[in-house]
């Protein structure tokens, strides 16, 4: 019942009134919510030594607490080549940043009664009802392979325990699952085909999930994925600069994302074939969108601010505290064998879930979830001290010799009140 009052709530004509871009931000001063101005110019002093290093042409990096906006800095160069300033505005490929607008899109729906959690994905999608198994997951042979236990669950998308692969694993790759010259339609058929890595529910295996939950956002909406998310999530948010594609208007604006050389020097490297400004068939809610540093600040506000922001409620706060709980069985813990992902969770959010925070590499709180983009980008909800951190470069590999680290680590040294 109250999934079938907050479905009538959004109708056409709530709808309609939430197209209405959201305001920007309010600013404030840092000291206004116990932020040092001297300890953020030191932030900012720090990152233009990463650009000056040659670490990276340039970065869009942003601070909110408390709601507020006291902290936005673009710097350094867009272009190295045609000397073009670092925008505000600039455009960034976000890569798996896109993983938790999809949860967040799908979310919506789950609230509106389109589906539940344990449902089988196969009940909408199916094509995978008889997927098989990979006997040997480490050396994958689409002709070794075994039946299925259990089927794969929504909730299993959202927390990557699946059972399906990376784009890039080999298998995917010679069997051409994932090509931006396909539709979404085609790739989940193309995933449906190939085997699983193991059985659903057994392991948390990064990958093609996302893409296929935006597949079922499709299914479930009736509408193309990017349609639905810019009716129900860009607009109602004011995100104006979040898309799959872009477009002759918006060019100008696209960061260069950059590789260094063997002698250091950063030189232009375009990680897809068919580059972004090219409109592409594939609409891929793993890794397909470009944005921008403030369009992702709102995003991540809209969990700090339980569901609304700016007067538009996208989903409500009980439906944003579980997506950003862990959510990984302790059986599948850890999620990963070293670095950070050894101290993580998961979350139905699509965030990693900071579980031991001492054995991160960064400044984190416990609880706190983030993410990152494989081309330099990067944000961080902090529940626990009310900070939204932001940052956006163009660089692969992603790590940038630590600019995203050390930006980080800045901003919680320049904390003047701890909660």
């Amino acid at each position: 019942m109250r999934r079938l009052l907050i479905a009538l709530l959004f109708s056409t004509t709530t709808i309609t009134s939430l197209a209405v871009n959201a305001q920007d931000i309010p600013r404030a001063a840092p000291e206004e919510v116990g932020l040092s101005s001297a300890g953020l110019a030191e932030v900012t002093a720090n990152l233009q030594a990463h650009i000056d290093a040659g670490h990276i042409a340039g970065a869009v990096a942003a601070v909110v607490r408390d709601g507020k906006l006291v902290y936005f800095e673009a710097l350094g160069q867009r272009d190295i080549e045609t000397a073009s300033v670092m925008p505000e505005d600039a455009l960034f490929r976000i890569y798996s940043m896109t993983r938790p607008v999809t949860s967040l899109a799908a979310m919506i729906l789950w609230e509106e009664g389109k589906f539940q959690l344990d449902d089988p994905i196969s009940r909408y999608l199916p094509n995978f009802a008889e997927q098989r198994v990979f006997l040997n997951s480490s050396a994958p042979d689409m002709s070794q392979t075994r039946e299925r236990v259990g089927d794969i669950t929504v909730a299993d998308l959202m927390r990557h325990t699946s059972g399906l692969g990376s784009r890039s694993s080999d298998i995917y790759v010679a069997e051409q699952v994932r090509l931006r010259s396909i539709t979404l339609e085609q790739l989940a058929d193309n995933a449906a085909r190939v085997p699983l890595f193991e059985d659903p529910g057994t392991a948390f295996r990064y990958g093609l999930s996302a893409t296929i939950l935006g597949r079922l956002i499709e299914v479930w909406s009736g509408m193309p994925f990017d349609e639905f998310l810019q009716q129900r999530v860009f607009s109602p948010l004011g995100m104006t600069d979040s898309v799959f594609w872009v477009d002759p208007a918006r060019a100008d604006r696209l960061a260069t994302v950059y590789r260094p050389a063997s002698d250091g020097t950063l030189r232009p490297h375009e990680m897809e074939e068919i580059p972004f400004t090219e409109k592409v068939p594939l609409i891929e809610g793993g890794v397909g969108l470009v944005s921008s540093t403030l369009d992702f600040v709102k995003f991540s506000q809209l969990f700090l601010s339980g569901g609304e922001l700016h007067g538009n409620r996208i989903l409500q706060p009980e439906t944003i505290n579980l997506m950003m709980e862990d959510s990984i069985a302790p059986a599948l813990q850890p999620i990963g064998n070293s670095g950070y992902m050894a101290a993580s969770g998961w979350t139905l959010g699509g965030f990693a879930y900071a579980l031991d925070p001492a054995r991160y590499d960064h400044t984190v709180s416990p609880g706190e979830v983030w993410w990152d983009g494989s081309a330099g980008t990067r944000f961080w909800i902090d529940p626990v001290q009310g900070i939204v951190t932001v940052i956006m470069a163009q660089i692969s590999p992603a790590d940038g010799e630590g600019f995203r680290e050390e930006f980080k680590n800045g901003v919680y040294d320049a904390i003047l009140e701890r909660r």
